[in-house]
């Protein structure tokens, strides 16, 4: 069995992506979709939003969700503002955001691979986001939200992408957010062979970000594997929707905590007890961590650089994380905070957001300190799941998105 192979897409037709292209499903309220799709009715967020268009406040997982999601997707295939393309093809998606450029590959990849664990993950998923998820893939007989993979050094992949991207692109469009999406079809028989090898000969491939709609997949193949008693390995149900780009070429920012309390602490016990672990320097200006060991922490209108001792940095890839070290020397034991996924007084910010999110967040008594953090690197990532180990909970904010709608997986 291949680790990837070329499928039929459903994409947009020529000169629609523009129309279509939408954020992922998981980064905007229900609320905010439908402000998004407002005069749109094309956007791929009917489709991935679906409770958009039934009255305001239904339950974003009842039925009659899933049920829209796929008229709507077949309402769009009706129109032929959508349509699929009668070979398997891989394609390739460059997203451009500002100075930032990420070329990659989209294509199935295999669930038996991610079930051995040959494609590699690093978080814990949740039972009833992965229901979601394979509820909207049964409705729809599609996976529409792409897993994104990342690959490791393979020069060969690369000089493919960089050839095919010289050429004209089948789909080009600016998202609101004045990102770029291009997408462009590999059609050619011997360059889809030249693909499917130059992937077969990697050692692994890493989940970057898709963990829910991985585990989805699987549990689909799982169902219909059972109930086929004709199964061969073959069907499309086999592999699921992936964008693989290069993890050289991967862009991850800093996932900040910030906490509502200082723990019954004033500002001076806080900064005495960090100290214990940490060198505490006052700065004059915000502080963005420029190395691994590195936290700025505002607190009291004020902002410090902490700097962890060296001797308490240990080799374990989970341990030594700036996130895992900030959370055992500070948030658990000074602030009272341990667990990250259910403690209420602790909340995360994005990166995209910059240090003055932090800055608000504080000085309008919403929170008490906010820290922030040294970006995870890929090579964390990749050792983590290398270990066969799980990253803490916000641990890498990967910008930019993928678009939602430029490229679906039909399960026949």
């Amino acid at each position: 069995m291949h680790l990837i192979t070329p499928f039929k897409a459903l994409r947009p037709a020529t000169g629609r992506a523009a129309d279509i292209i939408a954020p992922p499903y998981d980064v905007l309220s229900s609320d905010e979709a439908r402000t998004r799709a407002a005069g749109k009715p094309w956007s791929f967020l009917h489709i991935s939003k679906p409770e958009i268009d039934l009255p305001p406040g239904t339950d974003a997982y009842s039925p009659s969700v899933y049920a829209k999601a796929a008229e709507n997707m077949h309402k769009m295939l009706d129109a032929g503002v959508i349509v699929r393309d009668d070979k398997p093809c891989y394609y390739v998606y460059r997203i451009i955001m500002g100075e930032h450029v990420q070329t990659g590959i989209v294509a199935s990849a295999s669930v038996a691979e991610y079930d051995n664990n040959r494609i590699k993950r690093h978080e814990l998923t949740r039972t009833d986001k992965e229901d979601d998820r394979v509820r909207q893939i049964e409705a729809l007989n599609a996976q529409t939200g792409p897993v994104f993979l990342a690959y490791p050094d393979a020069p060969a992949i690369d000089a493919i992408l960089q050839a095919t991207v010289a050429g004209t692109p089948d789909a080009d469009a600016t998202a609101d957010d004045g990102i770029r999406h291009t997408l462009w079809v590999i059609r050619d028989d011997a360059t889809i062979a030249q693909v499917t090898r130059a992937f077969d000969a990697l050692p692994a491939l890493y989940i970057a970000d898709g963990h829910h709609r991985s585990a989805a997949a699987s549990r689909v193949a799982a169902a219909r594997r059972s109930g086929n008693t004709t199964h061969t390995g073959d069907e499309s149900y086999n592999y699921f929707l992936s964008v693989i780009f290069p993890a050289h070429a991967l862009k991850i920012m800093d996932y900040n905590r910030v906490a509502c309390d200082l723990n019954g602490l004033s500002k001076d016990e806080l900064i005495a007890k960090i100290s214990a672990a940490y060198t505490v320097t006052p700065a004059s200006a915000p502080v963005k961590p420029a190395a691994h060991g590195e936290v700025g922490m505002y607190v009291a209108g004020q902002w410090y650089k902490l700097a962890i001792k060296p001797e308490l940095i240990p080799a374990d890839p989970v341990a030594r994380l700036d996130v895992s070290l900030l959370t055992e020397h500070v948030l658990s034991p000074v602030l009272g905070i341990a667990d990250l996924r259910r403690d209420k007084r602790i909340d995360f910010v994005g990166g995209i957001r910059g240090l003055p999110e932090l800055e608000k967040r504080v000085n309008s008594g919403e929170m008490a300190v906010a820290f922030a953090m040294y970006a995870t690197t890929m090579q964390d990532l990749m050792s983590v799941a290398d270990a066969g180990k799980i990253m803490p909970p916000k641990s890498t904010w990967f910008e930019p998105k993928l678009a939602d709608g430029m490229a679906s997986h039909v399960i026949d």
